[in-house]
């Protein structure tokens, strides 16, 4: 019943313009233009067959450890990329027959894992 997959994400940002920059212009994520006119700035993104739903909110603050990853299929590449663009990115960490894994933070200080499956 609760298992045809994940629609969507929330993430909230302090900044949804700046937000939307990171997400569309470093990430590559496309902006939905389905959104509907809601009480609150933020944006809709395609990531894969998933969303991710930025939401404007003044004064928050991430919780410790919280986070979302994203597949991707060459870590190196994409760490190399992330740090072109300012981002500061961990060292990747190996979860023995599972992924390789580093970790960034986007412009709220939402924590994001890059995940290479094994």
């Amino acid at each position: 019943m609760f298992d045809l997959g994940v629609h969507h994400v929330s993430l909230n940002v302090t900044d949804a313009a700046e937000a939307r920059r990171f997400y569309v212009d470093v990430l590559g994520l496309t902006e939905r233009a389905d959104r509907p006119a809601l009480p609150f700035d933020g944006s809709w993104l395609q990531a894969g067959d998933q969303q991710i739903h930025l939401l404007e909110v003044d004064a928050f603050e991430p919780p410790a450890g919280q986070h979302f990853a994203l597949r991707i299929g060459d870590l190196e590449e994409a760490r190399a990329h992330l740090e072109a663009h300012g981002v500061e990115v961990s060292e990747p960490r190996r979860v023995d027959g599972i992924c390789v894994q580093a970790f960034f933070r986007d412009p709220t200080g939402n924590l994001i894992e890059l995940n290479q499956p094994l």
